[in-house]
């Protein structure tokens, strides 16, 4: 079960912001409950201004320059890029307008095995091929090593970038970041494609008319796949860019849509961030990022159907990947089932794919709501990690409390990569679950709704005044709307159990509701049950009739409360772990034998089913979270039933003989620690 975070909504200012404008009283209740109490907030979100002047940005004049001196003169410019999507389409973009330009330019990507950002072989490589300007995108405000080898080789350097500058800036011309603090910039939350279509800009003199159209359609997939805030510019970018993407004269990127399955007319963000960038992402994490360069330069359809193809395999290839670390994970996790008791996981295996684990690592964060490190160990005894975290618990902070024992790390609250010795992971680990122990609590995942929506609200036209909002991505999200109390009416199987269609009522309002990826057995209601959903509300057009399509984010009965949960789950783990609980802990979680009957008799109406989802069906206040588990756990030590630690599901077994279950070893040492007062 997720956390529910459900915002409040002052009403008052909201209907007060609806008489000043057209937008539907639903849509400014989103905002309001966002924090967008000031009407030219509001007003500043949905200004289409253009983008402010791309000279704002500190040094870009210095950049123009240098590049103009370079383009004059006929001086090979090399445009160095990074080998995700965000550094492929800021080097497409850029090389494109270079040449176009007329300049001797080329471009250069390292390969994710040499890893992030400018190294000394590539520089030493491009001066033998006789480049005179290096211009960085999306990268290089850490290369102060490196800037230094620039200046020694003889050539120059251009920092084009948008990741956080440490106080001392790199050698170089020209360093054009937002981030910069000394930067008159007004917006700061650029992608490393955006300051690259600005610096495109600036060489057009300041005109954005002639780049917008010629690359922002490959600029708002690099923002998008970026997970940079969809707010300010970064809209503006995104918004203009999926007006032109639908109708792309871009050969790679036409064939790049229809391989994907994107239907034209409901290309949206979510398009590009689940559909078109993983594709880009997977040349740099399985073949080479080149290969989605070329994809996005070519003109010849041929070579770029071919590159494309490409990608499609490499994204084959990269869900393979996947899938076998994931499955090594959950082998482990079975033959290991105590690690689920730490506050934070730690995996680690042999030889698993650098380019998939970050990947991994949101699957594990999704399917056990804790924060968890990834670790890939190496022949040559380096292992190199990826971490994802939930707001509130910071896994850079988590990383810096061992970075003793590290050989690199980085990252910030909500994600990370570290460099460890194969020797040093099981004190890591230690440390880690010591670092996370000593905390009073560490946040699981939450589903974060807007606000609790009423009946009355769900129309048509509320719906569709939604659709303001988008594009929808990081820092403007879908919005999701918690409903109270819904009585569900009817329950359909879609996809042969693969999905779930629910008739509901909700106040006077009957609709319909879909749950992807559960089927009616993993529900945890039933026919006639009062529940509550997290859902998104979206538009439905059929032969010419538009109504309101409820898609449900998460479910629950309705009545349960979380916060008794939490604290359960936390404590059973807590107890699993060996740490000491008072002793009236101790009698709350300690089942009688009618509490034993009662749950075994009911685990009988299930073939298999998850601890979570027993205990929400059963829905009983007089049972804690913690108290099932240790009545499952006595089950599991009596041979009545079979635990699966991965899936976290439950299944009783075959009685071959009588079953004393007060023997149950959780049991004794229970009553045991009961009697000691805790001890």
């Amino acid at each position: 079960m997720k956390r529910w975070k459900v915002r409040k909504c002052d009403e008052k200012l909201a209907a007060d912001f609806a008489r000043r404008c057209d937008l539907s009283l639903l849509t400014l209740k989103v905002l309001v409950s966002r924090g967008y109490t000031d009407f030219q907030q509001i007003a500043d979100f949905f200004s289409e201004t253009e983008l402010s002047d791309p000279f704002m940005l500190k040094d870009m004049q210095a950049a123009v320059d240098a590049i103009n001196s370079a383009v004059d003169n006929y001086e090979l410019i090399c445009v160095y890029g990074d080998y995700d999507c965000d550094g492929v389409t800021a080097t497409a973009v850029l090389y494109n307008y270079l040449e176009s330009m007329g300049a001797n330019v080329m471009y250069y990507i390292p390969e994710r095995e040499a890893g992030y950002g400018m190294n000394p072989h590539a520089i030493r490589e491009l001066a033998e091929k006789g480049v005179s300007l290096i211009v960085t995108v999306d990268n290089g405000i850490s290369a102060h090593a490196e800037s230094e080898l620039i200046a020694e080789l003889g050539m120059k350097l251009v920092i084009t970038d948008h990741h956080q500058p440490s106080e001392k800036l790199p050698k170089a011309v020209a360093v054009v970041n937002p981030h910069r603090i000394d930067c008159p910039s007004i917006y700061k939350e650029l992608a490393g494609v955006g300051v690259a279509l600005k610096l495109c800009a600036a060489l057009d003199g300041g005109n954005y008319e002639m780049v917008v159209e010629q690359y922002s359609d490959i600029c708002a997939i690099g923002t998008v796949a970026d997970i940079v805030p969809l707010t300010g510019e970064n809209r503006t970018i995104v918004k203009k860019g999926l007006l032109y993407i639908k109708n792309t004269e871009n050969p790679g990127l036409n064939f790049l849509i229809d391989k994907s399955g994107v239907k034209r007319d409901h290309l949206t963000a979510g398009s590009i961030a689940f559909q078109l960038s993983p594709r880009i992402n997977a040349a740099g994490r399985f073949g080479s990022p080149l290969t989605a360069v070329k994809a996005l330069l070519s003109e010849d359809e041929e070579d770029a159907e071919n590159y494309v193809d490409t990608l499609m395999t490499l994204n084959n290839q990269r869900k393979e990947a996947e899938e076998k670390i994931l499955t090594e994970i959950l082998k482990y996790i079975d033959e290991n089932p105590d690690i689920l008791n730490n506050r934070v996981l730690v995996l680690a295996g042999k030889n698993w794919h650098h380019g998939v684990i970050g990947i991994v690592s949101s699957r594990i964060l999704e399917m056990y709501s804790k924060p968890n490190i990834i670790i890939s160990i190496d022949n040559d005894g380096l292992a190199r990690g990826s971490a994802r975290s939930v707001k509130g618990f910071s896994i850079f902070k988590c990383l810096r409390e061992v970075s003793d024992l590290l050989e690199q790390f980085g990252g910030h609250e909500c994600a990370g990569g570290l460099t460890i010795k194969e020797a040093n992971i099981l004190e890591f680990t230690r440390r880690i679950c010591e670092y996370a122990d000593s905390l009073e609590s560490v946040p699981s995942v939450s589903v974060e709704c807007d606000l609790l929506i009423r009946p009355q609200e769900i129309t048509v036209e509320n719906v569709k005044g939604l659709a303001a909002l988008e594009p929808f991505g990081a820092g403007n999200s879908q919005p999701v709307f918690a409903m109270s109390g819904v009585r569900i009416d009817r329950i359909i199987s879609l996809s042969q159990g693969k999905h779930t269609k629910l008739d509901i009522t909700y106040g006077s309002m009957r609709l319909q509701a879909l749950i992807f990826g559960k089927g009616p057995d993993k529900l945890s209601f039933t026919t006639g049950d009062a529940a509550d959903l997290a859902v998104h509300l979206e538009i439905n057009s059929y032969n010419g009739t538009e109504s309101v399509c409820v898609k449900v984010v998460d479910f629950r009965p309705h009545g349960i409360s979380q916060e008794k949960y939490f604290a359960a789950k936390d404590c059973y783990e807590k107890y699993s772990r060996g740490e000491t609980l008072p002793e009236a802990y101790l009698r709350k979680i300690n089942p009688d034998r009618q509490e034993l009957v009662f749950v075994y008799k009911f685990l009988k109406n299930f073939n298999e089913i998850s601890a979570d989802d027993l205990y929400l069906k059963l829905n009983s206040s007089s049972f804690n979270f913690c108290k099932l588990r240790i009545c499952i756990d006595a089950f599991v030590e009596t041979g009545l039933a079979a635990y699966t630690p991965s899936t976290q599901n439950i299944k009783l077994l075959p009685v071959k003989n009588k079953v004393d279950l007060e023997n149950a070893p959780v049991l004794k040492e229970l009553k045991n620690k009961i009697c000691k007062g805790g001890r």
